[in-house]
């Protein structure tokens, strides 16, 4: 059985760029099944439909060779909400079913090499795709940060999040978006440096709040509510506040009050940074 972790992408101004793994896992056990592919699901994404066209079941027949497999998926994961579950449970099937590297594997079929290493690797991470495939490398993380995520019950799918998105920007823009990320990677690795400013972005929040027009006004209660600082999480619509461990109570109450304010149903979670990332553990009795 192998287990991988959330994550929240972008983080403002990293966008395709940085992630961080949360500790919400989906897990897939795999087994031996001589009549052929079988696959259950429970917990979050257990309405999805699970033949063969499931993405566990995709991923661990391309890496074992054969869909003489019996499939379990469990997952704490909400789907289509922004927290990286396609990534996780890619990586967590590619592992499961014996791949060496599992985070190749899980960037490839997911598609976006950040959140397949912060579900691989743990931590935070930067990722992108060189000409050999994808690199991730750890950076620094204040063990004192906390995450508190707003997640609304409304689902958004990435592909209508990507196709909000201009291919051109401007100069000024990515400068923008540059230095703010410096800054976010300085305060994350030591939150006495973290500045509210720092999650700030122009290539992507702005363009998808036409999908959810209330992101501005809860993004800017989160900072008066005590975040650090405050972002999209991935694609959305989950929204999350940079906290420390002190104030992240007190901010997830603030963020159900926001989500009541704005007549929106969901729930908010105070998370920790998963360090550990993909793991294999013993079949449960």
């Amino acid at each position: 059985m192998a287990r991988a972790p959330a994550s929240a992408a972008n983080l403002g101004p990293g966008f395709d760029t940085l992630a961080v793994a949360l500790d919400l896992y989906v897990e897939v056990e795999i087994c031996g099944r001589p009549e052929g592919l079988l696959v259950t699901a429970s917990g979050e994404g257990a309405e999805l439909a699970t033949d063969a066209s499931h993405l566990a079941a995709r991923v661990a027949v391309e890496v074992a060779g054969h869909d003489r497999l019996a499939i379990s998926v469990r997952s704490q994961i909400p789907v289509a909400r922004g927290l990286g579950s396609s990534a996780a449970l890619a990586v967590a099937a590619a592992l499961a079913a014996g791949a060496s590297d599992p985070f190749a594997v899980g960037a490839r079929w997911d598609g976006h090499p950040d959140n397949a290493a912060a579900a691989t690797f743990g931590g935070l991470v930067a990722a992108t795709e060189l000409g050999a495939g994808p690199v991730a490398r750890r950076l620094p993380l204040d063990p004192e940060l906390r995450f508190v995520v707003l997640v609304p019950d409304g689902a958004l799918e990435t592909s209508a999040a990507r196709a909000v998105l201009p291919s051109v920007v401007p100069r000024q823009d990515a400068a923008f978006n540059l230095g703010r990320m410096g800054l976010l990677v300085a305060g994350l690795a030591d939150h006495r440096l973290l500045l509210a400013e720092a999650g700030d972005d122009r290539l992507h929040q702005g363009q998808r709040a036409s999908l959810f027009p209330q992101a501005p006004a809860l993004l800017a209660g989160l900072r008066d509510a005590g975040a650090l600082t405050s972002c999209w999480s991935g694609a959305g619509p989950s929204l999350m506040a940079v906290c420390t461990a002190t104030s992240a109570e007190s901010v997830k109450r603030a963020a159900h009050a926001l989500l009541v304010e704005s007549g929106l149903a969901g729930r908010s979670l105070i998370l920790q940074a998963d360090i550990g990332g993909a793991q294999v553990s013993e079949r449960k009795p």
